[in-house]
C-alpha cells in the first residue's frame, strides 16, 4: 500500500523515494555502467543494443535514446545517476539542467546566479490563490 505523499502537489517535483528507486533500479544501474570507458564506447556505438542488455522498460529505453531527462526521472531515474548519460554525451550538469527546464545553458546559469527560479507557480497546488486552486484556508501548510 502506497503512503500518501504531500509533495505530489508541488508542480514539477519528483522526489526520489523508495517507490521511485524500485521503479528506476535498472535504469540507474545502466547509468552507473557508463562510468567504465568500455561501456560508454559500446553504448555510443549502438545505443539500442546496449540498452537491450538491461532489464529496463521500453519506455525507459526510449526516454534514454531521446535524452528526455524529465521523463527518465518520472520513470525512476535519479538525477545523479542520469548525469552519467550527460557526461557520456560530453554535456555539463548545467547543460542538462537547462534542457530539463527548456532553457539554454547560458539562460539557466543566469537564472541560478540571479537567485534561482521564482517561487511563483512553484508552490503547492492551491496555495496563495494560484490558478490551479483556491486561496489557502489557514489549514494548508
Amino acid at each position: 500500500m502506497s503512503l500518501g505523499k504531500e509533495f505530489k502537489d508541488i508542480p514539477g517535483t519528483i522526489v526520489f523515494d523508495s517507490e521511485q528507486s524500485r521503479k528506476g533500479y535498472w535504469l540507474n544501474q545502466f547509468c552507473m555502467s557508463l562510468m567504465k570507458a568500455d561501456n560508454r564506447a559500446r553504448f555510443k556505438a549502438n545505443e539500442r543494443a546496449y540498452l537491450d542488455e538491461w532489464k529496463m522498460t521500453e519506455e525507459q529505453k526510449l526516454a534514454v535514446m531521446s535524452r528526455d531527462l524529465n521523463r527518465m526521472m518520472a520513470l525512476g531515474g535519479n538525477i545523479y545517476f542520469l548525469s552519467k548519460i550527460g557526461a557520456t554525451d560530453g554535456k555539463s550538469f548545467q547543460q542538462m539542467a537547462g534542457s530539463m527546464t527548456g532553457m539554454t545553458e547560458a539562460a539557466y546559469r543566469e537564472m541560478m546566479v540571479g537567485g534561482g527560479r521564482s517561487i511563483e507557480g512553484n508552490r503547492k497546488i492551491g496555495e496563495h490563490g494560484d490558478a490551479q486552486g483556491a486561496a489557502p484556508t489557514g489549514k494548508d501548510k
